[in-house]
């Protein structure tokens, strides 16, 4: 019955984290995929509050929302996924029923459950960075954009019926692995060193709602920080076009990101990514405890 607990309690994670963090996600996928300015020009979104003033004066409160229908299923599945099999490896670890486990014993749980969910994320991270780019790549005049997306099924068959089939909507998986494995691991390893240190020992089943939200708000902001240009690297390969692409791949995009950004161009939207990582995990383990508690 434990997994079915983990999966109802990820699902209501998942979704506190979605209202609380989607319009910081919009905002970071504008910067990321914000063509690079020309010599002497000005980019288009000078920072993450000219993008929040942009966008609301262009579409409304409702624009920082874009792209919200596809995550919010996959959100829900995303993390029951996650926490699911961070359930099964934590029984696997444990030395008998109910022991603690170390926190390099979560590392181990929160890679394993990374390598599960990149299956889940990297589809859904192309329908949603592809949605969400296409307003930053229109205003911008980038030749190519003809093709307007309706919304995520559009998405979806636009990529199956003219970019490779089920293949293309996997475009992007190594930097997404990439990204939610380390990133996992030090996201479940930090929130577990937390939660002991604020306990003061091994039992952290008596820790308030106070010290959950730190814990789970600060794993969050360690998962950005630990795995952050990997993300970079994804967003612009799967938005890159599929008929002249600008990059032929992971390291391809590594390279020519450096040689014409610097390192700065692997840290593009780092702000916003944080800002929201920080609130939307706190509310993701928040909501994730409380529901798991409440089952019994």
């Amino acid at each position: 019955m434990d997994v079915a607990k983990d999966l109802a309690a990820g699902t209501v994670g998942g979704a506190a984290q979605l209202i609380v963090g989607h319009p910081f996600d919009t905002i970071k996928v504008k910067l990321q995929s914000q063509p690079a300015p020309l010599p002497g020009q000005a980019p288009k979104y000078a920072g993450a509050m000219d993008a929040v003033r942009q966008t609301i004066a262009a579409e409304g409160p409702r624009g920082l929302y874009k792209g919200m229908g596809a995550p919010l299923a996959t959100v829900a599945a995303f993390n029951a996924v996650l926490f699911s099999v961070r359930g099964q490896l934590e029984g696997l670890l444990r030395s008998h029923p109910g022991a603690p486990l170390t926190v390099n014993q979560q590392v181990v749980c929160g890679a394993g459950a990374g390598v599960a969910v990149s299956i889940l994320a990297c589809p859904t991270e192309l329908i949603k960075c592809r949605l969400q780019a296409q307003s930053a790549l229109a205003d911008s005049g980038a030749a190519g954009v003809a093709v307007k997306y309706g919304g995520p099924m559009d998405v979806a068959r636009h990529v199956l019926r003219s970019e490779g089939g089920v293949r293309g909507l996997f475009k992007g998986l190594f930097p997404t692995m990439a990204r939610e494995v380390p990133g996992n691991a030090a996201m479940f390893g930090v929130y577990e060193a937390l939660k002991q240190y604020l306990a003061g020992g091994q039992d952290t089943s008596g820790l308030g709602r106070g010290s959950l939200i730190v814990a789970g708000g600060l794993a969050g902001g360690s998962f950005w920080l630990s795995v952050y240009p990997t993300d970079v690297i994804k967003s612009v390969i799967q938005v890159d076009d599929y008929k002249n692409p600008k990059f032929s791949g992971s390291i391809d995009a590594f390279r020519k990101i450096l040689a014409s950004e610097g390192v700065k161009g692997l840290y593009r939207g780092f702000g916003p990514a944080m800002a929201r990582s920080v609130p939307a995990n706190a509310a993701c383990f928040l909501a994730y405890e409380v529901t798991r508690s409440s089952l019994g």
